[in-house]
């Protein structure tokens, strides 16, 4: 029993021999955090404010490759209001971009880059409008591109609630910094969609 309260006697004379230091270290720790936080928060300032200003010429869209035409489309959303992510890759079910917006709702983007003077044809339309409901839940579909859509492309596009984004919209939306939504007249939420209209 003597032994045990030796070593317990033991154990308190070194946890008040090393209180000091464990208060430092504690304090320390939490100035760390407050610096990583304030940084963070000076970062997130800094890219929204970046973004704000965001504005991309067709000459440089046009240099791109394919993955840097996907982020540049989600920074330009993100620019407009919308909390969106990339999530192009293989097997993506026609969906680029995801974006949500209060009382917009759900956009989903397909990016299609091409060579100058390239046209998107039906197909893409198709597929998009295919996905868009039942795979992403969205409520907005819409397919960018760099180069142009043919004729029967545009005009299925508009009959089914695709939109489409060409060469001289994406200049509007991505250089001259009108938003999405406005440039399209998105409808809000709870609109009837052509994917979601009983048959």
């Amino acid at each position: 029993m003597v032994a045990l309260a030796q070593a317990v006697s033991n154990l308190i004379a070194r946890a008040a021999a090393a209180w000091p230091l464990l208060v430092l270290t504690v304090f320390a720790s939490a100035v760390a955090v407050a610096g990583l936080r304030i940084r963070g928060r000076r970062r997130d300032r800094a890219d929204s404010e970046r973004l704000a200003r965001l504005r991309i010429t067709l000459a440089e869209f046009d240099a791109m490759d394919d993955e840097q035409f996907e982020h540049a489309l989600r920074d330009l959303l993100v620019r407009d209001g919308w909390a969106a992510r990339k999530v192009g890759r293989g097997g993506d079910q026609a969906a680029d971009v995801i974006g949500v917006r209060i009382p917009l709702g759900r956009i989903v983007v397909q990016a299609k880059h091409t060579r100058v003077g390239g046209k998107v044809g039906s197909s893409v339309m198709y597929q998009v409008k295919g996905t868009a409901g039942p795979a992403h839940r969205a409520d907005h579909a819409v397919v960018v591109t760099n180069g142009s859509f043919t004729r029967d492309a545009m005009a299925w596009g508009d009959r089914y609630g695709v939109r489409w984004v060409d060469r001289d919209r994406l200049d509007r939306w991505a250089h001259k910094g009108r938003p999405l939504h406005e440039l399209l007249s998105l409808p809000t939420r709870g609109s009837r969609l052509p994917w979601r209209r009983a048959a």
